[in-house]
């Protein structure tokens, strides 16, 4: 009743060709039809193997009946690519602190051999393995110091093996997560404020976990009536000389707290007006100064230059001739013996 091999008896004339048939009857599906035979030759079988798996590792057994026997077994391994790794942290990282990643390759044949990058550059980690029937289990781990400046940075741990191609890898990107505390900065909707304005005030914060209170104060004071503060901005409209003082936003999280100033100034548009035109008059004021100083220091100049005294002296080679009026006649005049020059004094 259960599957069974058939064939049917063939006659064919000399000469002819004969096609001898074997069927399987009442087929089970026992038999492993990722197999197939690839080629039949005088000098070659090949079969094929789809989907290998660990299972059809082994020796394969081949065979050549003739008068004399002949077999040689051909031994199948079968390798495991490893898939991407699973990076995971230990524990959550924190401004100042250490973090301590750890990458798991849970099956690969050879062992993978993993790797830690961070910015291009490759961080020394420690691996383990574990062999675990035929594939192994191999785990590498990371640690490092953080900063706020590192959140959002990206890790990456690569694996590697001869089941890949090569030049080939997988890869895991791990984008950390530091935790620090916050900073806070106002910013003002415009840099003069006059009375009757509107002044937004935005109030910028960091954080991580990012801060999601802020409160609004001004000094030991109320805010004004009709100011309107919803998160991050404070608005005053209808600015008034009252609304002056010094007003703060603050922020916290679990790891600290923040806090920014600003001061208010409410100017009258007709006092800036006047410094305004004020200006111009002070500096032309000051031109003038100096240009008169100046033309006092050119005439103090040309006077004592006037009234310096020209000096005239007697050479050695003119010594003697003190009669002479010039220094002139004194070298054409002077004795045969001396070298004639001539020198003035300017």
């Amino acid at each position: 009743a259960g599957q069974e091999v058939q064939t049917e008896n063939v006659t064919v004339a000399e000469g002819g060709v004969a096609e001898i048939t074997c069927r399987l009857h009442q087929y089970d599906g026992s038999i492993d039809e990722r197999f197939q035979l690839e080629e039949f030759s005088p000098r070659r079988v090949r079969i094929r193997l789809s989907d290998a798996r660990l299972e059809d590792e082994g020796g394969y057994f081949c065979q050549l009946y003739t008068e004399d026997t002949h077999h040689q077994i051909a031994t199948l391994t079968v390798l495991v690519a490893p898939e991407n790794p699973v990076v995971e942290v230990r524990e959550q990282a924190v401004e100042g602190g250490e973090v301590e990643l750890n990458c798991l390759v849970p099956r690969s044949r050879p062992a993978a051999v993993l790797r830690w990058y961070r910015d291009r550059k490759e961080l020394k980690g420690l691996s383990s393995g574990q062999e675990n029937g035929k594939v192994w289990r191999v785990a590498s781990t990371v640690k490092f110091r953080v900063d706020r400046k590192d959140d959002g940075g990206i890790v990456i741990c690569e694996a590697q093996n001869q089941a890949l191609p090569s030049g080939h890898s997988k890869q895991t990107q791990y984008v950390l997560d530091v935790q620090y505390s916050p900073t806070a900065r106002i910013h003002a909707s415009q840099a003069v404020v006059r009375e009757g304005d509107t002044l937004v005030l935005t109030c910028a914060v960091t954080g991580n976990p990012r801060p999601n209170q802020i409160r609004w104060n001004r000094g030991n004071e109320s805010l004004p009536e009709r100011a309107e503060a919803v998160g991050e901005t404070l608005t005053l409209p209808g600015l008034v000389s009252a609304d002056n003082g010094t007003y703060t936003c603050e922020a916290s999280n679990k790891h600290g707290h923040a806090r920014a100033l600003y001061v208010l100034v409410v100017y009258d548009p007709g006092a800036v007006v006047e410094a305004q035109t004020s200006v111009p008059y002070a500096i032309v004021g000051g031109i003038l100064a100096l240009l008169v100083f100046l033309i006092i220091c050119v005439l103090v100049g040309m006077v004592w230059c006037s009234v310096r005294q020209k000096g005239s002296y007697l050479t050695h080679e003119a010594s003697g001739l003190d009669e002479q009026g010039e220094a002139r006649e004194a070298f054409l005049n002077g004795s045969d013996g001396h070298k004639r020059k001539e020198e003035f004094f300017i």
